[in-house]
């Protein structure tokens, strides 16, 4: 039996929030995922964070300083819940006792075009 696509009506609308990490230790892709996560459940509580849509598509290490580890990233949301997103990625400051940086450098509607950005 062959699957059957949902037709574009009644797909989610996604968006793409191109993401600035900077970190005092280095951290990996399933780090940032969690550091999502938990700002999103942290402000936005359980019931509200579930139906963000939230995964970390890319995930890009950029340079190292001496200060501090810098990463950019791709996480897509839900078209609805931009604003409550990004809002969450901006008071998350620590994680497993190491300060942390989360800033949205843009938002698009592909993952191509959220690229050019990187």
């Amino acid at each position: 039996m062959k699957l059957r696509v949902l037709p574009p009506t009644l797909r989610k609308n996604n968006r793409y929030l191109t993401v600035d990490v900077k970190s005092a230790s280095p951290i990996t892709k399933d780090d940032l995922v969690a550091i999502v996560w938990d700002a999103c459940i942290r402000f936005q509580g359980e019931a509200n964070s579930s139906n963000f849509n939230l995964w970390v598509m890319r995930f890009f290490e950029m340079e190292k300083s001496e200060d501090y580890y810098h990463y950019k990233a791709i996480v897509r949301c839900q078209r609805d819940f931009v604003d409550e997103v990004r809002s969450s990625l901006a008071l998350a400051n620590k994680y497993n006792g190491n300060r942390i940086a989360v800033t949205t450098i843009a938002l698009s509607g592909t993952i191509k075009a959220s690229q050019k950005y990187i």
